[in-house]
């Protein structure tokens, strides 16, 4: 690629990025990535998240852990891919077991239950297998995940979502955090429930057959951008059921074998979203470039 595309690829980042930034504020969502720059690839959408979390961390946000996406065989089949994708938590998208959430803060969410998996000992790829992360993670706990989609009406494919922060929005870990010795993470079962009736079920096996086989795989996968995991870091290492829609009001609860239950509220309405900006369009290389 010549300096002249290589400048337009990454004004076209920082523009679609600052879309993203502002869809979130606005609550405004945005057209899909793909649909109107077809030739972005997954080095543009990780470039794309990684312009707006260091925008949250210039305003002094902390990362807290990753969440990986994209676990199940039926989702990747979905989005064409082979492998999962991963996003990065912050501490603001943290909210405490039991307390509510105001919807003004989402756009479109759902709710995917997960067994979170915390750091003990840091973790750097490559060539880390699941029997390795397995003696770097020191314990288990409850979590609901809150997805959200900046991309209107959740019509993503795999680079619209990598550059959305994996379609992160908020999430909730259960104060019972157990070690996670003697507990095989593919056996924990949990019944999630909506409004106090059932939603869906699901086991740890269902992410990526191992939510440590996760964990080794974001250790990989983080090695090729010269990052790793670190002690304290939290994992969620992906849902165990089909995602859960969200209404106005709603209250979910995820009961799990071996480490309780995690509960989350909604506030009854949202506010109005603020208007949307005005959103240029241009190709992502000038003509006559290569």
């Amino acid at each position: 690629m010549c300096y002249a595309s290589r400048v337009a690829t990454e004004q076209i980042r920082r523009e679609l990025a600052g879309e993203l930034w502002e869809a979130e504020r606005s609550r405004q969502p945005v057209e899909p990535l793909t649909r109107r720059y077809p030739e972005l690839d997954v080095a543009d959408a990780y470039a794309i998240q990684s312009l707006n979390v260091s925008r949250h961390l210039s305003g002094g946000a902390r990362i807290v852990g990753r969440k990986v996406g994209l676990t199940s065989v039926p989702m990747q089949r979905l989005l064409g891919v082979n492998e999962p994708d991963f996003g990065v938590l912050l501490d603001h998208m943290a909210v405490e077991d039991g307390d509510e959430v105001p919807l003004g803060r989402l756009q479109l969410p759902r709710i995917e239950a997960e067994v979170a998996l915390i750091m003990e000992r840091d973790l750097e790829g490559p060539g880390v297998t699941a029997a390795r992360a397995l003696t770097a993670i020191a314990r288990a706990a409850p979590a609901l995940e809150i997805v959200d989609s900046r991309v209107a009406n959740w019509e993503i494919r795999l680079i619209d979502t990598v550059a959305d922060n994996a379609s992160s929005g908020m999430f909730v870990v259960g104060g019972n955090i157990r070690p996670l010795a003697g507990i095989d993470p593919r056996l924990i079962g949990v019944v999630v429930s909506r409004n106090g009736a059932l939603a869906d079920t699901g086991a740890g096996a269902a992410a990526f057959g191992n939510p440590v086989r996760c964990v080794a795989w974001l250790a990989n996968k983080l090695a090729t951008f010269g990052d790793g995991l670190h002690a304290g870091d939290i994992i969620l290492p992906g849902a165990v059921h089909e995602m859960i829609p969200v209404a106005p009001g709603d209250s979910f609860q995820a009961e799990f074998a071996h480490l309780g239950t995690v509960t989350i509220r909604f506030s009854a309405q949202p506010p109005p979203p603020s208007p949307p900006p005005p959103r240029p369009h241009r190709p992502l290389g000038p003509p006559g470039y290569s």
